[in-house]
């Protein structure tokens, strides 16, 4: 009965959620044409962003945030929802650029938006394609430009972490900068892969220590990185390893209380 009675107020935040987004992403739009310069245009998006998640009642919370002092990095996260780049968009200082795939260049009005912002566009599914955005994305890298990845590509129903694909390491290594993974927790109860209707809660980011190529090749130091990369994120995380199965596919240990917040400190 309780959950009879909670449905149509469920239902009346979800359509204002969808109102308050469309009104905010149609103003960000107007932003990015009218606005001179990328990093204006950026600023512009992570205060909409900003406005967005304090109003839906997402209060969104970041730690770690020293770790991205001034400097060349590539920030590597977990992917749980649609949410995810709007949450980062939030957090991250205008720098960032967002590595994200082609199709949504076709997005009617998203494309647009995206590319008004310097998001960088790579191509999945066609070898050659993929190959060309790649090497535009390491000329940028080695221009000095941050860049954001979510390396798993998708995400999925199941809470966990997918297998990451190398071309964020790939870039950071060719490009002699550190990899700093980032864990992203909230946004899978806020907006659900399953289709479930948005509702409120806090979302959080914890930035973890910065992680540096090993002295070796291209090639083995991008392995390298991606590997340790994702198991710092997966320890943090608390999630189970979707590489696995059965009882490995069991969270990782993970710290409670006090020495947790001391770990991500």
């Amino acid at each position: 009965m309780r959950a009879l009675a909670a449905a149509p107020v469920r239902a009346a935040y979800a359509l204002y959620a969808v109102l308050t987004f469309l009104v905010l992403a149609l103003t960000a739009l107007a932003a990015a044409l009218v606005l001179p310069g990328v990093y204006r245009r950026r600023a512009a998006a992570r205060r909409v962003a900003r406005a967005f998640l304090w109003l839906a009642g997402m209060p969104l919370r970041v730690r770690g945030m020293d770790r991205l002092a001034a400097g060349q990095c590539i920030v590597v996260a977990n992917h749980a929802s649609y949410l995810d780049g709007l949450v980062f968009t939030a957090a991250l200082p205008a720098r960032f650029s967002f590595v994200i795939k082609r199709e949504m260049s076709a997005v009617p009005l998203a494309g647009l938006f995206l590319r008004r912002i310097g998001s960088e566009f790579v191509e999945r599914f066609d070898r050659n394609r993929g190959a060309a955005d790649a090497r535009r994305v390491l000329r940028n890298a080695a221009n000095g430009h941050s860049l954001v990845f979510f390396p798993e590509g998708t995400f999925t129903r199941t809470p966990g972490l997918l297998k990451f694909h190398t071309g964020a390491f790939v870039t950071a290594a060719r490009a002699g900068c550190p990899v700093i993974p980032a864990v992203v927790r909230g946004t899978r109860a806020a907006l659900s892969p399953t289709g479930a209707l948005p509702r409120p809660g806090r979302i959080e980011i914890d930035i973890l220590p910065p992680i540096h190529a090993e002295p070796h090749g291209a090639e083995a130091s991008s392995a390298a990185l991606r590997d340790r990369a994702r198991q710092a994120i997966l320890l943090a995380l608390g999630e189970p390893d979707l590489t696995c199965s059965g009882d490995s596919a069991r969270p990782p240990h993970r710290a409670h209380g006090r020495s947790a917040r001391a770990s991500r400190s």
